[in-house]
């Protein structure tokens, strides 16, 4: 289990703090999240917890025109949703939208600490390859999309804070649990051994391992390493949100083995797109 509740108020209170310290001219910069302005990100933050604050702690069911039948359809509504949201709060003011957030973002801490983390989510992981979910890793993955936005919003204003290990490391543990789902396709020798590596003390190690059918994620290295990949943390965070291509990642990467294999790692997506 991935523990990260405790981490939800330590990075809203930086949240909070990072938003009252900019300037006009820093709410309307340009940022990695393709058209989003800094003002844009703060907004869907908020759109966040006030959907998850409506739709699991309240019960209240917003029911989709049209029915979802793949999970290319559950991104088309969920990229809908998210930019009519954004769209909307461009009449408000950075300040509303900042306390908007101070508050709102108590209660859903508040909430996410009273669930049950073994028992089952209401949505699953899907960009993991879960058809169903513990509450721990729906509560990661959340923790992933309040971190890797943050973060979006301090690498446009140049503001760094969530790069230490207690606060990067549980966000890149959580993606790479999307690395087996993104290795299905690959086809390798049963005992085949990838490395997967995010370099300097906030980062860490991880092994993927072909089994009989599919590929499982470990922590230790039992075997020969066939192929191995090092990404820099400042990489790894842009390529698995999607705010990096893998071409572009290549030029700060280190590939060591088998290229095709290891290469594979670099199409991982840990968000919903």
């Amino acid at each position: 289990m991935i523990k990260t509740t405790h981490l939800f108020p330590i990075l809203d209170a930086k949240l909070i703090g990072l938003l009252k310290s900019l300037s006009a001219d820093e709410w309307n910069k340009k940022t990695i999240a393709k058209r989003w302005t800094v003002k844009d990100i703060a907004a869907h933050l908020l759109d966040g917890n006030l959907r998850t604050l409506s739709l699991l702690r309240d019960k209240h069911i917003l029911t989709p025109e049209k029915q979802i039948n793949s999970y290319q359809h559950l991104v088309e509504y969920l990229n809908r949703l998210n930019a009519e949201w954004v769209d909307t709060f461009k009449r408000v003011s950075p300040a509303v939208i900042t306390e908007l957030l101070e508050m709102t973002g108590i209660k859903y801490s508040e909430y996410l600490a009273e669930l049950d983390p073994y028992a089952d989510a209401i949505f699953s992981v899907a960009w993991a390859g879960e058809q169903v979910s513990k509450n721990w890793f729906h509560i990661a993955r959340e923790y992933t999309e309040k971190w890797h936005h943050q973060q979006q919003i301090r690498d446009a204003t140049g503001k760094q804070e969530l790069m230490t290990k207690e606060l990067f490391y549980p966000a890149m543990e959580t993606f790479i649990r999307g690395l087996p789902h993104t290795y299905r396709d690959t086809i390798a020798e049963k005992g085949t051994i990838v490395q997967f590596t995010i370099s300097t003390d906030i980062g860490g190690t991880w092994f993927l391992v072909r089994g009989d059918n599919d590929w499982k994620l470990s922590d230790e290295l039992h075997g020969e390493i066939s192929a191995s990949l090092i990404l820099q943390p400042d990489t790894a965070w842009k390529l698995f949100t999607r705010g990096m291509t893998p071409e572009a990642a290549l030029v700060n990467t280190v590939i060591n083995g088998d290229e095709k294999i290891a290469m594979a790692g670099l199409h991982l997506v840990a968000v919903m797109a």
